[in-house]
């Protein structure tokens, strides 16, 4: 295998046609480019250069040599530079996180992609576990969760908490809390969390309740940007993360009440926990924690 310092040397000296400006160039000394010359043709067994005094011409073998080598020994050297260049909006960064905070995050961090447009969000939604499961796997460079992680592979750290919202239609009165009759008439609306928003938000604020599951159900989504659809239609209350109300699309046809007793999830930032973070994550990170202000 041809050693790659002593082709750039010798590639350097046939663009230069003097070892004096070639050493210059290379920042090493005359003697130190003659003696690369002299391994890389012990090394091949022949010679490259026709030596008349202080000039010299190429052999055959060195003008092929030079040929085949001068692409190599160049991509070689930009290699090198791309290894060591670290750029802060270039490059992808793969996202992962529940979908309420996906609705609140996301247009942020396209909006930070259209300022720098080499730099590419891969954006999932997902559940903790799935979450979980591709930070350990190194699928995903960070991921945001409503849980601690298990895993031993995975980093979390606390940066901001989204508040549980009790969400009617707008026909109740905004600024009056319902009663548990009142959910008790309207029914629930279902979604995948359903279960465990509401009991812990309904549970810490009526004392009537015991399970969701014996409000009477009006209805039931899997997509966070749906859920509140039927809500504003009438048809029922839900209980929903901050970020999600947040984001829908018609907000004059439901209210969102804080209650007395207010209940918030922790999100926590999760990465490899032996795995260094390029500049360009660093960059999301720090645009992302910005933007998950506390709800």
């Amino acid at each position: 295998m041809i050693n790659a310092v002593w082709l750039r040397t010798f590639c350097s000296l046939v663009e230069e046609g003097h070892f004096t400006r070639t050493a210059k160039r290379l920042h090493m000394t005359q003697s130190g480019v003659s003696q690369h010359i002299q391994k890389l043709e012990q090394q091949l067994g022949l010679a490259l250069l026709s030596r008349q005094g202080k000039q010299f011409m190429l052999t055959e073998a060195g003008e092929r040599l030079y040929a085949e080598g001068r692409d190599l020994s160049s991509a070689l050297v930009n290699l090198s530079q791309r290894i060591k260049d670290d750029p802060a909006y270039t490059g992808i960064v793969r996202v992962m996180s529940p979908g309420s905070v996906g609705l609140k995050l996301y247009p942020h961090l396209l909006a930070l992609q259209c300022l720098h447009p080499k730099l590419v969000i891969d954006y999932r939604f997902a559940p903790n576990s799935a979450i979980e499961q591709a930070i350990a796997e190194q699928n995903v460079d960070i991921g945001f969760m409503t849980r601690m992680s298990s895993r031993a592979e995975v980093n979390c750290q606390s940066v901001a908490k989204e508040t549980l919202l009790l969400v009617t239609p707008a026909t109740f009165e905004p600024s009056t809390q319902p009663s548990w009759s009142d959910l008790e008439a309207l029914g629930f609306i279902d979604h995948p969390d359903g279960a465990y928003h509401a009991g812990a938000l309904l549970a810490a604020n009526y004392p009537q309740f015991q399970h969701s599951n014996l409000l009477q159900k009006k209805g039931f989504s899997n997509q966070i940007s749906l859920i509140l659809q039927p809500v504003s239609l009438g048809l029922g209350f839900t209980v929903l993360p901050a970020y999600a109300v947040e984001a829908f699309a018609q907000p004059e046809l439901i209210n969102s009440y804080r209650l007395t007793n207010s209940v918030a999830e922790t999100l926590y930032l999760g990465t490899r926990r032996d795995k260094s973070l390029p500049n360009r994550v660093q960059t999301v990170i720090a645009e992302s924690i910005r933007r998950l202000k506390i709800a």
